[in-house]
């Protein structure tokens, strides 16, 4: 649901300026799914706004949950036919938190993600990125909880619909809708400076992580082909001037990808680069979409070691929802078939594993 949206066709019903309070708080705080919910709405408008500002962006077309019950993941057909994926993961200590998309497919066509394989279809409007944390709010909300954190590590590169994601993020952070607060929200990129520069000025304290995935512009240009624009100098002067500016941690996400980045030399190599204040890596084990194959437990456990000896902040961030393709990377659309959805189950007590 889009805000501009919802006001324009409430101001075009000639209503007054309260109708859209009510409207907004019947959205984002009751979490209506249809418009005939929103009874303090005369039926007139709420027949006007079925038409003008529809509530759902998307069909589901699909919704599995993963076998421990951790994680589950929504494929969604906008309007157009275009499909997208979601996913809520919670986290045994209470936390919900939605990885969201920005665009339909992706043009960054890094080697190791099997969303990059499928090209750029297009951008997401605000209302559809809103729809995506709306659809598991709801879901939640039935089990007495709520979304509490937000990832755009989804399919597609947020700074590449730069206005769009800042517009869906100043509505999630809004008091009188879903209140999230600014320092829950993360945003991920391949390293688009352009964008890191912008965000830099922002007032929302929002969390700022790079997809990185190799210390040195040889093997990183091999895995993501964004490094010829953007060389890891280029980049790192850019991270520097955003962290001078803002006094905000940067996250960096590194996949382990077997005898490729994970070696001895090359962790070398990723603890001089990180070695700095307000760094912090996320190691991530790689989920093969038959690319590359993931490096083995024990050599995953070794890099975390060796980074630690070196001095570099870091941890190796829990996996969730491998088993249905709903894991860094493996968001792709496979399959359109329609499932039904099954009802959202009461949280399972799980120990979070890597």
């Amino acid at each position: 649901m889009d805000v501009a949206v919802l006001k324009k066709a409430i101001e075009d019903a000639g209503e007054k300026s309260f109708r859209f309070t009510q409207a907004f708080h019947a959205v984002y705080k009751q979490l209506i799914s249809d418009w005939d919910e929103a009874t303090t709405l005369p039926p007139s408008l709420r027949a006007h706004l079925k038409v003008h500002a529809p509530i759902q962006q998307f069909e589901v077309v699909r919704e599995v949950e993963a076998e421990k019950g951790d994680t589950r993941k929504a494929a969604l057909k906008l309007p157009d036919g275009n499909l997208i994926e979601t996913v809520l993961m919670r986290h045994a200590g209470g936390r919900n938190t939605v990885c969201v998309s920005s665009q339909a497919g992706c043009p960054m066509a890094c080697t190791f993600c099997a969303t990059g394989t499928m090209g750029l279809k297009r951008n997401l409007t605000t209302g559809e990125i809103v729809a995506q944390v709306l659809h598991f709010s709801r879901l939640l909300a039935a089990q007495n909880e709520r979304v509490t954190n937000m990832v755009f590590m989804g399919m597609g590169e947020p700074m590449h619909n730069y206005s769009n994601v800042m517009d869906s993020i100043r509505i999630f952070n809004d008091q009188k809708g879903l209140g999230l607060g600014a320092r829950h929200i993360s945003i991920s990129t391949c390293g688009i400076v352009a964008g890191i520069n912008r965000m830099a000025d922002e007032p929302l304290q929002v969390n700022l992580a790079i997809s990185l995935h190799a210390p040195n512009d040889a093997l990183r240009t091999r895995l993501m082909p964004v490094n010829r624009a953007y060389p890891l100098a280029k980049l790192m002067a850019s991270l520097d001037a955003y962290i001078e500016k803002t006094g905000r941690k940067v996250m960096f996400e590194y996949l382990l990808i077997d005898g490729l980045n994970d070696t001895p030399e090359v962790m070398a190599e990723l603890g001089v680069l990180m070695k700095k204040p307000l760094y912090h890596v996320n190691l991530i084990k790689y989920h093969t979409t038959g690319a590359f194959v993931s490096s083995p437990r024990d050599r995953r456990t070794a890099c975390l070691d060796e980074l630690k000896k070196a001095g570099v902040s870091v941890t190796h961030r829990i996996t969730f929802g491998e088993d249905i393709d709903a894991a860094c990377g493996q968001l792709a659309n496979k399959g359109d078939k329609k499932v039904e959805a099954p009802p959202m189950p009461a949280r399972k007590v799980t120990f979070d594993r890597a």
